[in-house]
């Protein structure tokens, strides 16, 4: 097959060839891999010895390299660089992949041999990471059918099948509503309060769409949050924030069918699989192990959080009255008080900070972080090829000894063809096969701000976090160290994933760290103390606020998944209901999260949204023990890389976590970091 994507890639360190790729590789190629994986899964099914770990469980991890060679290729590109053409050759993969997943997860003789040696798994002198490959294995099979009659496993198929096409679906409005909306403002004057690089980056956006003499905004973050946070004119900030609240929520996009078939799609596989609900069936492979767990820790944060979010919302409507505001706020003027609010009471915004945050400055900063933490270096590299010109290729060496340790690009900006938000992804993971390693290609993509004609690239405080905690993920990527390609990296335990990320958060407010890269773009100052001690005053600003903002979508996403589907008549209803406990501004008419809410509806955040608030009680226990020591501290450094970074998930997250802290995570140090901890004596939720 005279086809790129067919045969090993001869390119440095045997990176995709995206240069070279055309759309319609795809198809072909992943066909002829899937025949060849099923061929390979097949001979081990067949096989005429009696089942061993090495023969079957190890020979099933080996098989199918090259379908997930090129099915990350196109569903990364799917995510970061899409068209219409290459949408629908995802919608066209995506039934084929499920079928091939089935094919092998419902293959009968292949499951008999894999029972056979996890009933007979004491026999053998498995390594702690090998146990763990035959009980993932084990359990994959059983949790996707296995012990089905025939017609619930066809049903199986069905159900998987079409769950496949209605995930991309969701992606595929949610990016064509964010594309197809621009609010385009003629009038200077209704810029008022923009910083000046907004209002540049709008007029280049108006350029770009052929419009002269106006600014354009769009439901891009990088465009909206700006808009929110400073333009003066109520009345267009309530424009925007509908548009963007409303997004696929009616019109050519609309999500909420795709919503109830999809919800209603996993209550029956669960069903069908034995489970009481979806949450039951995700949450049993999860630290929190069920869903009454994942509510009660919820619901115990919320009483901490509530209290002080409800006192900050009825602060910052006083402040708003007392300086010409509105007698009562609307969700559209949260962002906007509030940082006048935050800019008075400790006086720092984020215009004073941009000019100390240059994006290749904070880049090289992650850089020298991992450096001091971790003893890598990141050396810039033009030979490797890229999917569109914006992305960045670097080298991942050791240190001294210049060991190869990976393949990391960066990809910054946002552009028509990116979905929103920010995320860490992997092309190629790590693994040892034969005395040979193959270490891993690792990419985080971001939508920041752009730079403009007079200014470079100026991140705001919060894009400084998020570049933080993706580089975080892409550390747990480029760091592993196992033997199972399936096991390494972040193939851990959902509720674990995040610690790397958020713990990584924690460097940029500590100065020893900012002083590595927070410098001035004119005039090359590093950022003066009595900021960085504005910024440490001012974490815990609106943390309730922020807390509650995170229970709610939390919530929301088990109330989709752990009750019975179809209680969901009307998407808008049972949102409302969901949603009515951590409400803190009245509901707008016509506005909709769960029809935009792509963290649960297509990427893989179903029943598990809760991990964020989970990890953050990690990370805050984490990175306690980093301060007892010193923020950049050797020895603790070198244990959290050696039992969370390079385990990836070859054992349970919790003695992983375990050996690096001597003693479980505590949810006192979450509530203490973000203020919410009235005194010492307070009952703790516990995890």
């Amino acid at each position: 097959m005279n086809n790129i994507l067919a045969t090993p890639f001869e390119t440095p360190f045997g990176v995709a060839p995206f240069s070279s790729i055309k759309v319609d590789d795809f198809l072909p190629a992943l066909k002829a891999a899937i025949e060849e994986g099923k061929a390979q899964v097949q001979m081990v099914a067949d096989a005429n010895t009696p089942p061993t770990f090495a023969n079957t469980v190890e020979a099933l991890e080996r098989s199918g390299e090259r379908v997930g060679i090129i099915s990350s290729i196109l569903f990364n590109l799917n995510a970061a660089e899409t068209n219409p053409e290459l949408q629908k050759v995802a919608r066209d993969a995506s039934p084929l992949l499920s079928e091939y997943g089935n094919d092998i997860l419902l293959n009968e003789k292949l499951f008999q041999r894999i029972a056979q040696v996890w009933n007979d798994r004491a026999q053998y002198d498995l390594t702690p990471e090998a146990a763990t490959l035959l009980e993932k294995t084990y359990k994959q099979f059983v949790r996707n059918g296995a012990n089905l009659d025939e017609a619930g496993k066809q049903r199986l198929r069905e159900i998987d099948k079409r769950m496949a096409e209605l995930s991309l679906l969701f992606g595929e409005h949610v990016l064509n509503a964010t594309n197809a909306y621009e609010m385009v403002i003629t009038d200077e004057a209704e810029l008022a309060g923009l910083p000046e690089d907004a209002r540049e980056m709008a007029a280049d956006t108006a350029r770009e769409k052929g419009k002269e003499g106006c600014w354009i905004f769009t439901l891009q973050f990088p465009s909206y949050l700006p808009f929110m946070t400073y333009a003066d004119h109520r009345g267009r900030r309530e424009e925007l924030f509908r548009a963007y609240a409303s997004r696929s929520f009616g019109g050519e996009n609309d999500n909420q069918e795709v919503i109830k078939e999809l919800v209603a799609l996993r209550q029956e596989r669960a069903q069908l699989l034995g489970y009481a609900s979806h949450a039951d069936f995700v949450l049993e492979e999860r630290m929190a192990e069920s869903p009454q767990k994942v509510y009660d820790f919820l619901e115990e944060m919320l009483q901490y959080a509530k209290p002080v979010a409800l006192r900050e919302v009825q602060d910052l409507e006083a402040y708003a009255r007392a300086h010409g505001g509105p007698e009562r706020l609307e969700r559209w003027d949260h962002a906007y008080w509030a940082e006048k609010l935050k800019k008075e009471k400790f006086e720092i915004d984020d215009e004073i900070l941009k000019p100390y945050f240059q994006l290749e400055n904070v880049i090289e900063g992650a850089f020298q972080v991992a450096g001091k933490l971790y003893g890598l270096t990141f050396r810039q590299v033009d030979n490797i090829p890229v999917y569109h010109p914006d992305v960045r290729t670097f080298v991942v060496e050791e240190k001294g000894t210049g060991r190869h340790i990976g393949v990391f690009y960066g990809d910054f900006f946002p552009r028509p063809g990116k979905r929103n938000g920010a995320w860490m992804t992997s092309y190629r993971d790590q693994k040892k096969e034969k005395g040979q390693e193959q270490r891993p290609h690792i990419s985080i993509v971001c939508n920041f701000t752009k730079p403009t004609a007079t200014k470079p690239s100026l991140l705001t405080f919060n894009e400084v976090t998020t570049l933080f905690h993706e580089f975080g993920h892409a550390l747990h990527g480029l760091l592993a160290d196992g033997m199972y390609a399936s096991l390494t990296g972040t193939s851990v335990y959902w509720d674990f994933v995040e610690l790397p990320s958020q713990v990584m958060e924690n460097w940029v407010y500590e100065k020893e760290a900012l002083d590595l890269f927070a410098r001035h773009y004119q005039t090359g100052e590093p950022i003066p103390a009595e900021l960085v001690e504005r910024i440490k005053a001012s974490a815990n600003f609106m943390s309730g606020y922020q807390t509650v903002r995170q229970i709610s979508f939390a919530k929301l996403d088990l109330a989709y998944h752990r009750q019975q589907a179809d209680s969901i008549q009307e998407v808008s209803g049972f949102e409302a209901i969901a949603l009515a406990e951590t409400e803190l501004y009245p509901k707008v008419e016509g506005t909709n999260t769960s029809c935009s809410f792509s963290h649960i509806f297509q990427g893989g955040y179903s029943a598990g949204y809760y991990s964020y608030k989970w990890a953050e009680v990690l990370d805050a226990d984490a990175f306690e023990f980093f301060q007892e020591k010193g923020i950049f501290n050797q020895e603790t450094a070198d244990l959290f890389r050696r039992h969370v970074l390079s385990a990836g998930g070859s054992e349970h997250p919790m003695l992983l976590y375990k050996r690096f802290r001597g003693q479980e995570p505590s949810p006192r140090a979450l509530l203490r970091r973000a203020g919410l901890l009235p005194n010492e004596e307070t009952p703790l939720p516990q995890q």
